[in-house]
């Protein structure tokens, strides 16, 4: 089968998917996302979308749309920051894109109290209108395509069986594709039609629309086999035990960029983590919330720190946002 149907099925198997493994994230489970880090995280881009609410004109209802939103962590923290606008709090809706029942129940409490979201299967199931999207480590999940030099051709990744009935990496059948860049015999590209599909939902949503995407990979153009797989914090073979690692390839934000403005829509960045967040004030919000809690002072000084690491998330991981061309681009990108 080819790779992205491979990752399709480990991820969304009815009985054995990853998408049914309640505690993947987290210090006990395979992997923790920034929102589980600090929840200064979530809080900052909760401020974000109430000052891109106010350059869209103040709508009401605004929709306000989490991909993928894990735990419900990011959410959460959003709207309890967002709460110092309290006009921005009344305008806004919650919708949370996810297609796993037990991931929905987590989610549901952790928004005790705090929101009545409306989840959907799709983007193109939120009600039409203003909206803010959020999506913060979604990209990496989608299925990817491999292709791999081949003399002259180019041929489709596959998995197949080995001679002893295990799994392994093959060259399938010929396909075309131009490559932008010179290769050598041997090169990986990888295809993302997942993102296509995406950026074509943003594109039909009634303007204003802006959307914030937080992955990790190369903001320049690159090639190669970036496919991985994390299990318990380490990495492991990808074709080991489908369906109990997570599975992600980098997301090629060069690419992003431009299939983004192909579909109509205006792109800012990438800029890093780092400078996202710094650019939101998140020093000068960790320093407050130190001071508020000073029993947990170095808890909250480490976790800003790995969010914001040189060697780490805070150099790996980008930003970025699309929008409707209409929008002036928003803090810190403007």
């Amino acid at each position: 089968m080819r790779v992205d149907e491979y990752m399709q099925a480990c991820h969304a198997h009815p009985l054995y998917g990853y998408r049914h493994k309640l505690d993947s994230i987290g210090s006990a489970g395979d992997f923790v996302t920034a929102p589980e880090i600090s929840q200064v995280f979530g809080e900052l881009i909760g401020l974000w979308s109430a000052v891109v609410w106010e350059t869209m004109g103040r709508p009401a209802p605004l929709r306000l749309v989490e991909l993928g939103p894990g735990r419900g962590t990011l959410m959460r923290d959003a709207l309890r920051a967002g709460r110092a606008m309290p006009a921005f709090v009344a305008a806004v809706s919650v919708h949370l894109v996810e297609v796993s029942e037990p991931m929905r129940r987590l989610q549901r409490a952790a928004l005790l109290g705090s929101a009545a979201p409306t989840w959907h299967d799709t983007l193109a199931e939120v009600p039409a209108g203003p909206s803010i999207v959020i999506a913060n480590e979604l990209l990496d999940a989608l299925p990817i395509r491999q292709l791999v030099r081949d003399g002259q051709a180019w041929r489709e990744r596959v998995v197949a069986l080995d001679p002893r009935g295990g799994l392994t990496f093959a060259a399938g059948d010929a396909v075309e594709f131009k490559s932008a860049v010179p290769v050598s015999e041997g090169a990986i590209v990888e295809l993302r039609a997942g993102e296509d599909e995406l950026l074509a939902a943003l594109a039909a949503r009634a303007v204003p629309c802006a959307a914030l995407l937080i992955d990790y990979g190369p903001a320049a153009p690159a090639i190669g086999d970036t496919l991985q797989a994390v299990r318990d914090h380490a990495y492991t073979d990808p074709l080991a035990d489908p369906g109990t690692a997570d599975l992600t390839a980098h997301v090629q934000f060069a690419a992003l960029a431009g299939k983004a403005r192909a579909a109509g829509l205006a792109a800012d960045g990438p800029i890093t983590q780092a400078e996202f967040l710094g650019g939101l004030g998140i020093v000068e919000r960790t320093a407050r919330l130190m001071a508020a809690n000073p029993s947990r002072a170095a808890e909250i000084e480490t976790a800003t720190q790995r969010l914001l690491s040189p060697g780490g998330m805070g150099q790996l991981f980008k930003a970025m946002v699309v929008r409707s061309p209409a929008l002036p681009a928003p803090p810190p990108f403007g």
